[in-house]
């Protein structure tokens, strides 16, 4: 992440056009066209050595003839020469390059070090351009301007982009800012997403992606990003075929789209399919009020149109809400006598305008109904602009989550205008309606993962981290990287995850004897590298019941695979007794390393025909007890884990818990490339794992950095003790410490808080928490002290905390004790964990923070720990700062 000079690219204070050309159609010839119509305010400066004037313009030989140095330069020169540009525009001080060739290999390699050495900023190579029509900007080759507005847009594709501008256009759709990435060699969407997440002209962030390059910096910024506004996204390239490789693989299962979805889920980001659906939603995010639940009313003049509606909802995987009885009884006194209480809610054909306005403040009022879906039919019994105004006057006096489908073209055009106007969302077909309430559900959905509060796990593991290390390096000692079925289950149960014994034979009569010492029934599997559908290979016997039938079970397997797969080697056999539960349903744990996001773990239905049922859902690591039980909820399987007929519910905190084990196994072995647990059984009892596969592959990378998404720094974590003996745990900050943090606050005086916020603190609402307890570990740290008190609850004691800035080069602190802890110390260990941290794990060369002049108790502990006093920016302030080596 780093916003050095991206203010640079909307809002340049003068431009360079190098390669600028009075010939038609040329890239030189179009920017400065558009430069000039776009009503840049600043000096447009033509470099071109064979013109005095382009456009008019007094034109310069050479980039080192221009009167002053460019804040932004458009390279509209043959991709050989970008880079020696680049530097020279860099040593006279140009802070943003738009690089217009499409420039690759060495070229590409010389262009980007050039940029580097000199702090130029690039956007592109392969660049449409920049537009900020608020800044008068139009630095692109776009054939149509774009309007003002608030929508931010972001697209790798220049084809893209013109078909965008030219799609708004007509349609009135303005942007705040709309870039043309390009190839990204330098900026990138994180760069766009952290600049326009905290920009007040832009509403809302629209992406088309096609691919990113840095997974972690793409996640951090996104997830930044969508805490402040919406954030909606195209994915370009739905589906792609597996590798004949991959197939029986159940981590496989997992399709890079899938996991596309997963992260975008994860950062808080809507996906929509296709440009149409991007700005369809965006409106209706902007129009609709946010909602608690999927709870939506339809109301229609004509049986069809509802069913349609219901149909499409249905298909969504949702149904229409269930009317209460009062709702019922106060509907039957407006609707017609025919109308049985059911929803969809038909008000027949020649419903007047009065009646849809009772029925829609009916609906509206109901706190069971989330939203409300208006569908009118246009027909010569009942004015349509008449309903209309009367379902705007409705929502205007008592509110409600309303949209509109005014269906047909000629008569309902004119009421969807006057929808528009009146700040309802409305639609053409019932269809395009029920994908915009289930686009405003997934997006409640998104933000609440993002910003909800996990809780505790219910139950503490502590893994034997170095029992699995031992398993995990003789495997890779080996060289194949394959662990036995043997060592699987032994990695998965030194992390608190029960499974099924297993041995393993090396002949027939050795698999007959373990079968004696194991019980019966027993299951017996081959074992062999060559072979991943033992299934089909015939490699697999169950329900044994003597040591004989087990022997001849083993022998009848080398046979089959000798027939069926040639050459195949056979390792020996795996033999257990088999697993009896009555009432298990049997689930998948899987995890596959995605090329791109890394590690991530699959979750559904198991057994044999998994690859058939595909009923999973992905997720990245790291899980806490939210986000497993997210990834549960989303498959249909879920709804078998609870109880019915005679069968219990099973366990849900338990299958929880073992992704959540999955997860942390992740995080502590980056060496893991595949596992898999199928079938995981789970009823009542818990879950056990019958079969596990762990495959491993050597790491080199940095610790943490093989997720798409920084794991709780567990390595941060110390023991100390305050002056009184009593010891505490200082660490980083966790979303799971939020209670605990609101604690912090309601146990410090008013005079301590107006210390730490610079004013009155009254309460600090959970939007606000959250931020404060759920940090991105890549971009910032907050430390806390804390320790359990009689009860066994924890306590916070105080934190202290950094942001850092764009370019990581400094970081600013703020700190805050819990008023009764004072004198024991802990300020000062705060601040020395914390600058240690700025040393050591996340170097920048100074910290600085701002403290009230009055609050001289803190500036002397600045001092004592090096930090130097300064006038502050403002009378009742100072500044403490030191520079660290």
């Amino acid at each position: 992440m780093s916003l050095r000079h991206i203010r640079s690219l909307f809002a340049p204070q003068s431009i360079a056009v190098i390669g600028a050309s009075n010939r038609a159609r040329r890239s030189g010839s179009v920017f400065m066209d558009s430069l000039l119509k776009g009503g840049f305010k600043g000096p447009i400066m033509p470099v071109n050595p064979k013109y005095e004037a382009v456009g008019g313009i007094l034109a310069y030989p050479d980039v080192e003839s221009l009167p002053k140095p460019p804040e932004m330069a458009i390279l509209c020169v043959p991709a050989q020469m970008t880079a020696d540009f680049v530097r020279r525009l860099g040593l006279m001080g140009t802070r943003i390059a738009l690089v217009v060739a499409d420039v690759t290999g060495d070229e590409r390699l010389r262009l980007i070090a050039a940029a580097k050495t000199t702090g130029v900023r690039l956007l592109g190579p392969s660049t449409l351009g920049v537009l900020s029509p608020k800044n008068g900007l139009n630095a692109s080759i776009a054939h149509v301007p774009a309007l003002p507005g608030n929508l931010g847009f972001v697209s790798q594709s220049g084809a893209l982009c013109t078909h965008v501008l030219d799609w708004a256009h007509p349609k009135g759709i303005g942007f705040s800012h709309f870039v043309s990435l390009g190839d990204s060699s330098d900026l990138d969407f994180a760069d766009m997403l952290d600049f326009m997440g905290t920009d007040p002209a832009t509403r809302a962030i629209l992406l088309y992606i096609e691919e990113i390059k840095e997974r972690r910096t793409f996640m951090a910024a996104a997830r930044a990003a969508a805490r402040n506004k919406p954030v909606l996204a195209v994915k370009a390239g739905r589906r792609a075929r597996r590798s004949e490789s991959e197939a029986g693989r159940s981590g496989a299962l997992a399709e890079h789209d899938d996991v596309w979805d997963a992260a975008l889920r994860r950062a808080g980001i809507l996906r929509v399919d296709n440009i149409d659906e991007l700005f369809g939603a965006v409106e209706t995010l902007a129009r609709a009020r946010p909602m608690k639940g999927e709870r939506l009313a339809i109301v229609s003049n004509g049986g069809g149109a509802g069913v349609m509606a219901e149909d499409a909802l249905m298909e969504s995987g949702m149904r229409p809400a269930e009317l209460s009885e009062a709702t019922i009884a106060k509907l039957k006194a407006v609707a017609p006598k025919n109308w049985q209480g059911a929803n969809p809610i038909d008000i027949q054909v020649d419903a007047p305008a009065s009646r849809y306005g009772d029925v829609v403040r009916i609906l509206a009022e109901d706190r069971e109904i989330d939203a409300v879906l208006v569908i009118h039919s246009p027909n010569a019994l009942a004015s349509t602009m008449e309903i209309a105004e009367q379902v705007i006057a409705t929502v205007k006096k008592h509110g409600g989550n309303v949209l509109t489908c005014w269906v047909g073209d000629e008569a309902a055009t004119p009421a969807r205008k006057r929808f528009a106007e009146g700040g309802l969302p409305t639609y053409e077909t019932p269809r395009q309606a029920v994908r915009a309430f289930q686009h405003m559900v997934t997006h409640r959905k998104n933000r609440e993962i993002l910003m909800q509060t996990p809780p505790e796990a219910p139950t503490v593991f502590r893994p034997d981290k170095a029992q699995a290390r031992q398993v995990i390096e003789a495997a890779l000692g080996r060289g194949n990287g394959i662990l036995t079925e043997p060592e699987s289950k032994t990695v998965l149960m030194a992390y608190g995850i029960k499974a099924a014994e297993v041995r393993i034979a090396a002949t027939p009569q050795e698999a007959g004897d373990i079968s004696k010492q194991l019980g019966y029934p027993a299951a017996l599997t081959v074992v062999s590298p060559d072979i991943t559908r033992k299934w089909d290979v015939g490699g697999v016997a169950l329900s044994l019941e003597t040591a004989e039938a087990v022997t001849a079970a083993a022998e009848g397997m080398i046979g089959r695979i000798e027939a069926r797969k040639p050459g195949a080697r056979i390792d020996g056999f795996t033999v257990q007794r088999m697993v009896s539960r009555q009432n298990a349903r049997q689930l998948i744990i899987a995890v596959t390393t995605d090329p791109l996001f890394g590690p991530v773990i699959l979750f559904g239905e198991g057994g044999r025909a998994v690859e058939v049922i595909r009923d999973h859902a992905v997720a990245l690591p790291p899980l806490n007890v939210t986000l497993a039980q997210e990834l549960i909820e989303r498959t249909r399987m879920s709804h078998l884990l609870d109880a019915y007929f005679d069968r219990p519910a099973a366990d849900r905190e338990a299958i929880g818990l073992a992704l959540m084990q999955v997860s942390q196994i992740l995080i502590d072995h980056p060496e893991i490339v595949e596992l898999d647990i199928n079938p995981l059984f789970a009823d009542d009892k818990g879950v056990t794992a019958v079969d596990a596969h762990i495959r491993v592959a050597p790491y080199h990378g940095r610790p943490g950095f093989h997720l798409a998404i920084h794991p709780y720094p567990q390595s941060l974590e110390e023991e100390a003790a305050l002056k009184d003996g009593r010891k505490i745990m200082l660490r980083p900050i966790k979303p799971e410490d939020e209670p605990a943090h609101y604690g912090l606050i309601e146990r410090m005086t008013a005079d301590d808080l107006r210390m730490r916020f610079f004013s009155v603190l009254q309460s600090l609402p959970h939007s606000e928490m959250a931020r404060l307890t759920q940090i991105d570990y890549d971009r910032e740290m907050a430390f806390i002290a804390t320790l359990f008190d009689d009860a066994g609850a924890p306590e916070t004691l105080g934190v202290v905390r950094t942001v850092a800035d764009a370019d990581e080069r400094e970081a600013e602190f703020a700190i805050a004790i819990r008023s009764d802890m004072k004198g024991q110390g802990l300020g000062k260990k705060l601040m020395e964990k914390i600058l240690a941290y700025h040393r050591k794990d996340k170097p920048v060369k100074r910290v600085f923070g701002t403290i009230l002049a009055e609050n001289k108790a803190m500036q002397e502990l600045a001092k004592r720990l090096g930090f130097t006093i300064k006038d502050g920016p403002e009378p009742d302030v100072v500044l403490a700062e030191i520079y660290l080596p």
